[in-house]
Formats: C-alpha cells, structure tokens, sequence
C-alpha cells in the first residue's frame, strides 16, 4: 500500500498493521510520511500542545545496570548525588513552572524503586505543590507497587511516568537487573488504580528500525495515551559514550511511524532535544504535539518562554494550567 492508502485507512478509524509499518519506514518519499504523520496528528490530535517539566528529586546511587543512565552505580559519570530533595525547593521549581504556564510537573527519583520512607516524604511535597500551584501533578519513580501507586493517587497525581525505553526484543541487551515484564507490570498496576501511564522509549541506542516499530505497537496495545520520544545524548562514562548518532531522516521518519502507529496519543519531545533542535519544526510537522520542557534530569534542557513561541509559532495552542 502506499502512503496515501495507508493514511486514508487510518483516518478513516481503521489501524495500521505491522507489515503496513515496515512498508513506511522503507518508502522513499520522505516528505509525504511527514506530511501524512501531521494530517492524522491533527485528525485525532488537534493542534494543542501539551507541556510538562520534571524535577530530579532524588539524584544517583541508582542500583540499576541501564546502559544509557549516568545515575547507575555502574559507571564513571560524576554526577551530582544527592537523597530526596525538601519541600521548600521543590515548591520553587514548581512555583516557578507555575507562572510560566507549563501544565505538568514531574518528580523523578533514581533508583530501581523509591522506599515508603522516601514517598512518604516525597507524598507531602506533591501536598504543597497541591496547595500552592495549579500544575497538574506527575511521577516518575520506578517500579513501585500497588499500593504505592494508589498513594499517589490518593496525592492528586493523574500520570505515572514508566519508560519501555526500547523494544522488548532488544531490551536485554541494554539492562539486566530488571525485566520488560517488570515495567509493563508496573504500568498496568498504575492503570489499575486510576492513574494514566507516560511512557515512551530512547531512540539511537543500537535498535533497528522495526524495533522502534515493535515498542510503538506495545505501547499502543498497553493503552499509553502520552509517549516521550527522546534521542540518546549519550553520557561520558557510560557504556552509551561514543554511540553513532541518529541521522535527521531517522529520527522524523521514527516520529512519523509512532504517529501512523498512535493516532491520538501525545508525542512528546523529551530527552536529546539539543540534539535534534535543528529539526523540531519539522519534528512537529511530521507528528509532534507535546514536549518536555525546561532542564531535565542530568542535562540542559530548553529555555520555556522560547520553546513557547515555537510551539505557538507552528500553529499550535497551548494547554496551559491557567
């Protein structure tokens, strides 16, 4: 089938196959995929843009082997170690992100899970943040189970962040402290109690194209409504360090692909956005309709009232907490 059939099929509510997939990875003309991911993003998405931020509340020490991670304690990274973070500065950044409109706000722990001693406290920052802000509130705190996701719930959380971070087929060869099955646990648990699941993957660490195709259609099948998409920006001192960057074509035609493949989910620019700035405009053509902002994790980020004006400037309205 050909571009064209293939979008037609989709807009007219009917879903994409995996040999359908592979065809649009391997036609020619590129410019047609773009513009075909945009149409359907627009279709099923509309033209508002989600905006979230993320706060390192818990930094290093990280039991976990994940070859692309500079938190792991099983590399040479040298970055800043620090336990669960106050509430007093929490607040700040919330605050911060508050004023400026973004419409989510995170808390990112490492670790292969926080404790209940650690959540506990972490609990009556997301009261503050609560209390304080209108920001819709978000986690990201590793394979926790039930009863700690129902907490959060309980909190005011409404998403649990929970990377696949790449193919199930390809996942072994990246990690091995923890399973795929494991995360897909977790995010199920997480759906279970009421909460909805962010979750996405990094592209450019070794997989193929069909493997990106592979966790797009897991992703799909689990029910994530909101997928990162980040670009490896690999880390010296990690086993990812020196890692062949992904070319401009492979990096849109991916972004095309996860809109062919999730025609109303959130695709969201996350991590290795200095990577690919020089093509984000069409990143957002091609099926971009959300993003991460402002620094993240272990590297810079983006500049807010900047990446404001871009995302309007491409025609979108914000979704904004105010």
């Amino acid at each position: 089938m050909s571009i064209l059939s293939i979008k037609e099929n989709i807009l007219k509510g009917n879903q994409i196959s995996f040999d359908e997939a592979i065809e649009l990875y391997k036609s020619q003309d590129k410019e047609l995929l773009y513009k075909s991911a945009g149409e359907i993003r627009d279709t099923f998405a509309g033209k508002k843009f989600d905006t979230c931020s993320i706060l390192n509340a818990r930094s290093g020490k990280c039991s976990e082997n994940c070859k692309w991670c500079s938190q792991s304690v099983h590399h040479n990274t040298n970055i800043e170690v620090y336990d669960v973070i106050s509430s007093k500065e929490a607040l700040e950044v919330a605050k911060q992100n508050d004023n400026y409109g973004v419409n989510r706000f995170s808390l990112v722990t490492s670790g292969r899970a926080l404790d209940n001693m650690r959540l506990d406290k972490l609990l009556k920052v997301y009261d503050d943040i609560r209390s304080n802000t209108k920001l819709h509130m978000c986690a990201s705190m590793g394979l926790l189970n039930r009863d700690q996701l129902q907490k959060l719930k309980d909190r005011g959380v409404e998403h649990y962040h929970c990377n696949l971070e790449t193919a199930r087929s390809f996942f072994p060869n990246l990690c091995s402290t923890h399973t795929y099955d494991e995360k897909v646990e977790t995010i199920k648990m997480a759906q279970e109690v009421g909460l909805k699941v962010c979750s996405g993957g990094i592209m450019g660490m070794g997989e193929t194209m069909e493997q990106r195709i592979e966790m797009a259609f897991e992703l799909k099948q689990i029910g994530v409504k909101s997928i990162p998409l980040n670009i490896l920006n690999p880390i010296e001192g990690t086993p990812m360090e020196g890692t062949t960057p992904l070319t401009d074509d492979e990096v849109l035609t991916t972004i095309a692909l996860f809109r062919f493949i999730n025609p109303d989910a959130n695709l969201r620019f996350a991590g290795g956005r200095n990577i690919i700035k020089h093509i984000e405009d069409k990143a957002m053509q091609a099926g971009i309709n959300s993003a991460l902002v402002g620094d993240l994790l272990t590297t810079i980020g983006s500049d807010v009232k900047t990446d404001f004006k871009k995302f309007e400037a491409a025609g979108f309205s914000l979704e904004k907490n105010k």
